[in-house]
């Protein structure tokens, strides 16, 4: 028999501030010094995939565009570049948001991939496009690292919903 990913409790539902401050962390992540090595990811792509992977209707475009804005401001980059990936990045993650949450965890990284590289890719088109340099080959290794840490950013933003393993006698649910 194969070991499974995908664990059988019941998730509770998720509380709006823990979103809010996870996507928090992310940008704060993102204001690091660190941030522009080669294979460090874009936090605020993964933890906003991830959020729109399992919270469609509370995280989406608007969320989006906010960070984008924000990390467009923060970097000094091109107005819109972010903001144009993160919004493409949620609408795309909203919309196979279900497909994706049919399969095991390293199938989901898997699926996430091609999406993590797509808004690397469309920022970095967006860059060349005003006249930038081209930022070179290690720029795309960034999403790559995100997908291997899917698993783990997994388990630790799913971790405050998860239910005690106790159950009260008195409470079936």
């Amino acid at each position: 028999m194969q070991p499974t990913f995908s664990s059988s409790r019941i998730l509770q539902p998720v509380q709006p501030w823990f979103i809010f401050f996870s996507l928090i962390g992310a940008v704060a992540l993102n204001f690091m010094p660190t941030a522009h090595w080669p294979g460090v990811p874009d936090w605020v792509a993964l933890v906003l995939c991830f959020w729109c992977i399992r919270e469609f209707r509370r995280v989406g475009m608007g969320w989006a565009f906010v960070l984008g804005l924000l990390m467009d401001v923060a970097d000094g980059a091109v107005l819109g570049q972010h903001c144009f990936a993160y919004v493409l990045l949620a609408y795309t993650a909203s919309a196979l948001s279900r497909r994706i949450l049919w399969f095991p965890l390293v199938q989901q990284a898997l699926q996430v991939l091609p999406l993590l590289i797509a808004t690397q890719l469309l920022q970095a088109l967006m860059r060349l496009a005003v006249g930038a340099d081209f930022p070179g080959w290690g720029y795309f290794i960034g999403p790559i690292v995100a997908t291997l840490l899917w698993i783990p950013a997994t388990f630790i933003l799913l971790l405050p919903q998860y239910r005690p393993v106790e159950q009260d006698p008195n409470r079936p649910i």
